[in-house]
C-alpha cells in the first residue's frame, strides 16, 4: 500500500526537527501558517533566524529532495519569512536552509543533506 505524500512529508518533518535540535537549533515553530504564508521550521541558532524547508522523499524517488526547491517555491518561502519577522518583530539575520531526508525501505528517514545558505532573497 502506498503511503500519502502528506504522511511521508509530516514524518520527515518529524526527523528534521530532531535532526536539527541535536546539532543546537532552537525551534520556534514548525507547519508555521498565517493567512495564505507557510514555513516548515523556523529555529534560531547563533543569532541568525533560521528558515528551513524540509523535503522528504520515498526511497525510489526520481528528483532529488532539494531539487524540488525551485524560483517559484523560494519566491514563496521568502515572502513567508518577511510576513513572519514582521509578525513577530524579529531583528535578527535570517538564512534559508534546505534539509532533505530520504525515507528508506524500512520506513526509516535518513537525512540525506542539511544544506545551509541554501539559497537567498531575491534582489527585485
Amino acid at each position: 500500500m502506498k503511503e500519502s505524500k502528506t504522511k511521508i512529508g509530516k514524518e520527515g518533518e518529524i526527523a528534521a526537527r530532531s535532526f536539527l535540535e541535536k546539532r543546537g537549533y532552537r525551534i520556534l515553530h514548525a507547519n508555521w501558517h498565517f493567512h495564505h504564508f507557510e514555513l516548515d521550521m523556523v529555529a534560531e541558532k547563533d543569532g541568525e533566524l533560521v528558515v528551513v524547508e524540509v523535503k522528504t522523499r520515498s526511497v525510489n524517488y526520481l528528483v532529488a529532495p532539494e531539487d524540488a526547491v525551485d524560483a517559484g517555491k523560494i519566491r514563496r518561502i521568502v515572502q513567508a519569512a518577511d510576513a513572519y519577522a514582521r509578525l513577530f518583530n524579529v531583528e535578527l539575520p535570517v538564512r534559508f536552509d534546505i534539509v532533505a531526508l530520504i525515507k528508506d525501505a524500512e520506513g526509516n528517514y535518513q537525512v540525506e543533506e542539511h544544506i545551509e545558505d541554501a539559497f537567498y532573497a531575491p534582489v527585485k
